[in-house]
C-alpha cells in the first residue's frame, strides 16, 4: 500500500500516477500532466471536439470526458500510455484497426513515444455518435 504525500490517497502501486486535487475542467487536467504529454492530450481534445462539436466537456471518473446524451469518450494520461475509453462496443467494432494496440473491454492504450492515429480517434468518436451506448 502506498499513500501519496501530497493528497493522502492510498494506492496499491508505489508511486501510482494520479492527479492530486479536484479537477474542474479538461484544461486543468491537461495542465496537471507532464509537459511532454500535454501537446498530445491537447491534440486528442481538439480531435474529439472536431468530431463531436456539440459534445460537452467535463470531468468524469477523474478523466477528461466528452458527453453527448451520455459519456461519449474519456481519455487519460498514464506513465507509458494514453488511455482512450469509448466503451466495449466501440473497441469491438474497431477491433481490426486496433490490432496493434493493447485493448480491453472498452479501453485502448495509445503507447507514448509512438505516433498517435488521430484519424482513428475521429472515426471512433463519429462511430460513438452514431451508436450511443
Amino acid at each position: 500500500m502506498w499513500i501519496c504525500a501530497a493528497c493522502g490517497r492510498e494506492f496499491s502501486k508505489v508511486d501510482q500516477h494520479h492527479f492530486c486535487g479536484k479537477l474542474d475542467s479538461i484544461g486543468a487536467y491537461i495542465e496537471g500532466q507532464a509537459e511532454e504529454v500535454r501537446p498530445i492530450l491537447e491534440k486528442i481534445r481538439e480531435t474529439i471536439r472536431a468530431a463531436a462539436p456539440e459534445a460537452i466537456e467535463k470531468i468524469s471518473w477523474s478523466m477528461p470526458t466528452f458527453w453527448q446524451g451520455g459519456n461519449l469518450i474519456h481519455f487519460a494520461a498514464f506513465k507509458k500510455h494514453i488511455g482512450l475509453y469509448p466503451g466495449g462496443e466501440a473497441t469491438a467494432a474497431f477491433a481490426e484497426r486496433l490490432a496493434d494496440y493493447k485493448t480491453s473491454k472498452g479501453a485502448i492504450r495509445l503507447p507514448l513515444g509512438k505516433p498517435v492515429d488521430y484519424q482513428l480517434i475521429t472515426d471512433i468518436v463519429r462511430w460513438r455518435l452514431e451508436n450511443p451506448a
